[in-house]
């Protein structure tokens, strides 16, 4: 049973993922820098835009930019 599955077989599958990922993080990171007020720390907010997979970012777009 050899089933070593090599990169050329996966990577049209995570290249679209990697490419969203950094959209929007940089999107995010953009949006939180231009920011006044967010809810919470900026650091805070960086951070968890940059460490944390896809989620981060769109948690700072949900629940991290304050419109007031």
């Amino acid at each position: 049973m050899n089933e070593s599955i090599e990169l050329s077989e996966i990577l049209p599958i995570i290249a679209p993922i990697i490419v969203i990922q950094l959209i929007l993080m940089v999107i995010a990171l953009i949006l939180c820098a231009k920011a006044e007020k967010t809810r919470g720390p900026k650091w805070v907010w960086v951070l968890i835009i940059i460490f944390v997979n896809l989620v981060g970012p769109i948690a700072f777009f949900i629940a991290g930019r304050r419109s007031d």
